[in-house]
């Protein structure tokens, strides 16, 4: 368990990390999460990260409430990332250990979150999936083996 005490997102990090724009439609967003298995995509604007736009971002954008009329299910996917990206948002850098990382996603229930580098530029991003990995990896040792 030590290791994973001393680990870094920056270890264990995804490092290429696909991106979308404020112009992004959520037909095009959708297509996104088809095509991948994402749960957020960070949202670039000539090369900064200016916020994340998630599954649940998508998801509100279908949510009506009695007082308003429902718009046509093609009018709704024609709106962008724009108009449902959540602008601030948590990150960590690459020097972040993961037990900070994962207090962070336990505490706000996050899936992911980007990591950014000194300069603020998109250094990879940081999945509960690679966090169960690095456990994996870190406590590989410490499991006895049954013979």
């Amino acid at each position: 368990m030590h290791k994973f005490l001393e680990a870094t997102a920056g270890q264990f990090m995804t490092r290429t990390v696909k991106t979308v724009t404020r112009d992004t439609t959520m037909r095009e967003l959708k297509q996104k999460f088809d095509d991948g298995d994402f749960n957020c995509f960070p949202v670039r604007e000539n090369g900064e990260v200016v916020g994340l736009v998630t599954k649940f971002d998508f998801l509100k954008c279908f949510a009506f409430n009695p007082g308003r009329m429902v718009p046509g299910y093609d009018g709704l996917l024609s709106k962008t990332v724009a108009d449902v990206m959540t602008p601030e948002f948590i990150y960590v850098d690459p020097t972040t250990k993961l037990t900070r990382v994962l207090q962070l996603m336990v505490d706000h229930r996050m899936k992911s979150m980007p990591v950014l580098d000194s300069g603020q530029r998109l250094a990879g991003i940081i999945a509960r999936e690679d966090v169960m990995r690095a456990l994996q990896e870190c406590t590989a040792q410490d499991i006895p083996v049954r013979r």
